[in-house]
């Protein structure tokens, strides 16, 4: 039995610029064990994922993966873009935790009242890396209100943020401080690496990152991580 998996996010998910997730989850199990479909858009934010969910429940799948937050997140920093984001992904109202939870507990009720599949919400990847940081503390505590949605609506959470926090800690690395990506950084990224052909994790070596390219984006070594979160999770043979 082939086991459909349905990946929901953002940027992370559709993976051009971060190391795909996906792929990995794949290969941690024989040909046709399980099937990935990616769901993901640049720039996301929760707010996003709730208006594309038609597609995701006109053919609804065993098991559906919801990681999405890292840029309702990071609105809450200083220094974020915040009217341009909401110009350029035309979202009704500014960004805040309390919309972001109502928009993920939406989210899941719309999945569980439209199809049968096993909800996973994961927490979310560390932003930067340094841990007593603003962007780090901002990702923890979205990754507290994924939580609360995950119990409230008996979603399995899946603990994507400490299983990173676990790894950073262990690679004890240089305090890099957090920058905002702007859209010149993000091109820059995707030329080195389909442009020139330079590998993801080259670039986080050459920034001194360990998880990511520019905080956010998830390197080799970030996205195993999500892809050990999701197959230690994952229910097979369910189809």
């Amino acid at each position: 039995m082939t086991t459909r998996v349905a990946c929901l996010g953002d940027s992370l998910t559709r993976a051009q610029i971060s190391t795909d997730y996906l792929g990995l989850v794949e290969r941690r199990h024989p040909p046709g064990e399980v099937r990935l479909a990616r769901f993901g858009g640049n720039g996301d934010f929760a707010y996003n994922l709730l208006r594309r969910l038609d597609a995701v429940v006109a053919d609804p799948p065993d098991v559906i993966t919801v990681l999405i937050g890292t840029n309702d997140a990071r609105a809450s920093l200083a220094g974020y873009p915040v009217e341009q984001a909401m110009k350029r992904k035309q979202l009704p109202q500014r960004p805040s935790d309390g919309w972001f939870q109502q928009c993920l507990g939406t989210i899941v009720e719309r999945l569980r009242a439209e199809t049968d599949a096993t909800i996973g919400l994961l927490s979310l990847p560390v932003l930067g890396q340094r841990l007593d940081g603003a962007a780090a503390q901002a990702s923890q505590a979205y990754s507290r209100l994924i939580a609360e949605v995950a119990t409230a609506n008996a979603a399995a959470y899946l603990p994507l943020h400490e299983r990173q926090v676990e790894e950073l800690r262990r690679a004890d690395p240089s305090p890099v401080p957090y920058r905002e990506p702007t859209p010149a950084a993000g091109l820059g990224v995707f030329i080195r690496h389909a442009v020139l052909r330079r590998s993801l994790d080259t670039i986080s070596r050459r920034r001194g990152l360990v998880l990511t390219t520019d905080h956010i984006h998830q390197n080799s070594r970030g996205a195993a991580l999500v892809a050990e979160v999701i197959d230690t999770w994952l229910p097979t043979g369910s189809a």
